[in-house]
């Protein structure tokens, strides 16, 4: 049980880690890599195992 706690809160870790940069971004440099504003929280929840 607690390695699927310490699991799920490293995968929430790098949700808020990646969206967070993301975020950051300028929409310019947002849409010089193919992203929209909107889909940020998918591509985190993606990149993150989330």
């Amino acid at each position: 049980m607690a390695v699927n706690i310490l699991a799920s809160y490293k995968n929430w870790h790098k949700y808020r880690e990646t969206y967070s940069e993301l975020m950051r971004l300028t929409s310019r440099e947002l849409n010089d890599l193919g992203i929209n504003r909107g889909d940020i929280s998918q591509i985190a929840k993606q990149s993150s195992g989330y």
